[in-house]
C-alpha cells in the first residue's frame, strides 16, 4: 500500500542526490526505460537498470534491491528510480519495504533528474 506520497518542493540531501545521479547514469548507459539506485544500511550503493529477458523481468528497483541482498545488505536507507512514469510501481514500493522496512523512502525522479514524488511504504 502506498502512503506518504507527496509532491516534492524540497532540495535533496547530497546522499539522495547521488542516488538520483547514479540512477540516471544507469538508465542512459544501458538504454533502458528506468534506472535505479539504492543505499544500504552501511552506505553502500547499488545501481541497476531494468532486466527484460524471455524468462525474467525485473524492474530497475527490483534489480538494485536484489543486488544489495546478494551482496549481504541487511537493510536499506533509501531508493531512487528514474523513469518517465508519474508514480512508482506497487511492486517497487513493496520490495523497498521488504528490505528497508516501513518508512524507507522511494524517490521517483524524471529522466532529467527532477524529483516527482517521495513514497514511504507502510
Amino acid at each position: 500500500m502506498l502512503s506518504g506520497m507527496t509532491d516534492l518542493d524540497l532540495v535533496l540531501d547530497p546522499e539522495d542526490q547521488k542516488l538520483v545521479t547514479l540512477a540516471r547514469s544507469a538508465r542512459a548507459r544501458n538504454g533502458v526505460a528506468e534506472g535505479a539506485a539504492v543505499r544500504d544500511e552501511t552506505g553502500r550503493t547499488y545501481v541497476a537498470g531494468a532486466v527484460v529477458l524471455p524468462s525474467l523481468v525485473l524492474s530497475a528497483v527490483q534489480t538494485a534491491v536484489a543486488m544489495a541482498v546478494a551482496s549481504g545488505a541487511k537493510g536499506l536507507e533509501a531508493a531512487v528510480v528514474v523513469t518517465a512514469a508519474q508514480t512508482p510501481a506497487e511492486a517497487d514500493v513493496a520490495v523497498v519495504r521488504d528490505l528497508g522496512g516501513p518508512g524507507t523512502p522511494l524517490l521517483l525522479a524524471g529522466p532529467d533528474g527532477s524529483l516527482r514524488v517521495r513514497v514511504e511504504a507502510s
